[in-house]
């Protein structure tokens, strides 16, 4: 799951404890949370950062469940289309784990043989969840992370 270091870091979501994952507005990435189950373990991945990549550790908590910005006029991830009866957007809600003495940069990760084949090495690769095989989530849990 990713998220911009500077508007949301992991450092939030440890002081939060829990949090809801809203405002997904891609059809693919909300199919992706919609296949979560509770346990499932996140990759917490900073984008515009310095270095981009992953910065630790969270895990579902809450299966996929109506995003409530989607209702909400005030908000910047309102969706006139979305009703209560029929709604659009799905979230997850997630609760830290830990954060890495040291992120598992975006650069590693495409340089790395072991980590071929993951979503977030294709270039255009822009999904803010994306799914990552069991092989390479414990490769980068056990092997890169610090």
């Amino acid at each position: 799951m990713k998220s911009e270091g500077d508007s949301y870091p992991i450092d939030a979501l440890k002081k939060k404890k829990t949090d809801t994952w809203d405002g997904v507005r891609n059809y693919q990435a909300r199919n992706f949370m919609k296949d979560m189950m509770v346990g499932d373990g996140v990759l917490f991945y900073h984008s515009s950062a310095k270095p981009n990549g992953i910065y630790g550790l969270a895990k579902v908590t809450k299966r996929a469940h109506p995003d409530v910005t989607q209702f909400d006029m005030k908000s910047n991830y309102f969706d006139p289309k979305a009703t209560y009866e029929k709604p659009i957007w799905f979230c997850v809600d997630v609760s830290y784990v830990k954060k890495f003495k040291e992120p598992v940069s975006l650069a590693l990760i495409k340089n790395d043989p072991n980590l071929k084949g993951m979503r977030v090495r294709e270039t255009g690769s822009r999904l803010s969840v994306q799914p990552v095989s069991e092989m390479h989530f414990t490769y980068i849990t056990k092997e890169l992370s610090t």
